[in-house]
């Protein structure tokens, strides 16, 4: 079974990846910086990502301090997300990755193209047709 590194936090950069860890956080914080935006309008600037997803990644970040949650308590809902002050201190780091990840694409441009070619499903597995081993044997033994 694989360890979770949540409870770990000897390291400050394990630390740090723990809160902005998940496949959609960048994208969902990156969008927020440009002002406060309502979980359909959310869901629908991102639209590979489910639902259920944004609003685990959202429920997280407000947990971790990052993310304010605002209820106008109507019917029907009307909720919003924004950065709180403390996950403004963000802005920086979330730069700075984004600037190396930019640099990492251009670096690897050979990588993307093999994927991209690589085949869709599995080859047939060989055949025995024109195999020279015999079938194993299991050995009994007394």
């Amino acid at each position: 079974m694989a360890v979770s590194k949540k409870g770990i936090n000897e390291c400050p950069i394990d630390t740090a990846l723990t809160v902005i860890d998940g496949r959609w956080k960048g994208t969902i914080l990156w969008r927020l910086f440009d002002g406060p935006m309502r979980t359909a309008e959310l869901r629908r600037s991102i639209p590979d990502m489910t639902e259920r997803m944004l609003i685990r990644h959202l429920h997280e970040l407000v947990d971790a301090g990052i993310l304010i949650r605002h209820d106008a308590g109507t019917v029907p809902p009307c909720v919003h997300y924004s950065i709180s002050e403390y996950g403004m201190t963000l802005a920086p780091v979330l730069q700075s990755l984004c600037d190396w990840g930019r640099k990492h694409m251009a670096r690897k441009p050979s990588q993307v193209s093999r994927r991209a070619a690589a085949p869709t499903r599995p080859a047939s597995p060989p055949s025995s047709a024109g195999s020279t081993r015999s079938p194993r044997r299991k050995s009994s033994r007394a």
